[in-house]
């Protein structure tokens, strides 16, 4: 194993705010996700992001090619993909390829992009992490 990576790792599976359609200003959504993914390192977690398009991307792809690139702690699936009624099968073949390509990693939801650290936390041990400090 690379000691250079942090551990615990996560992977954060979601949307790209920028390859989403819609009348809607992304950069609040990315900026969210920036911050959000800078706690964890600040947390000595290692974390990585895996975003698509919901066009134009293979999905299942992406997604296999990021579980299978490490082991992973934890797996986070972000709300883009899990709370919009008509992206059920996406959600779907998300679950079921984390189950199948990181089986033993728990599997993490958060709220919005401003709380991935703290959705994965729920399930990991966070270095040097006292109960409820940030």
């Amino acid at each position: 194993m690379n000691s250079s990576v942090p551990t615990p790792r996560v992977l954060v599976i979601g949307l790209d705010p920028y390859r989403v359609p819609g009348p809607w200003d992304p950069r609040p959504v990315a900026d969210a996700i920036e911050v959000s993914m800078a706690r964890f390192a600040a947390h000595g977690v290692g974390a990585e992001l895996c975003l698509f398009g919901l066009t134009g991307d293979d999905v299942p792809e992406s997604v296999v090619t990021a579980l299978r690139a490490q082991t992973w702690e934890c797996v986070v699936v972000g709300g883009g993909v899990r709370k919009a009624e008509d992206q059920v099968e996406l959600f779907e073949t998300v679950i079921n390829l984390v189950r199948r390509h990181a089986p033993d990693a728990a599997i993490a939801f958060n709220s919005n992009p401003t709380d991935l650290f703290d959705a994965a936390a729920r399930w990991i041990d966070v270095p040097g992490a006292a109960a409820g400090a940030d």
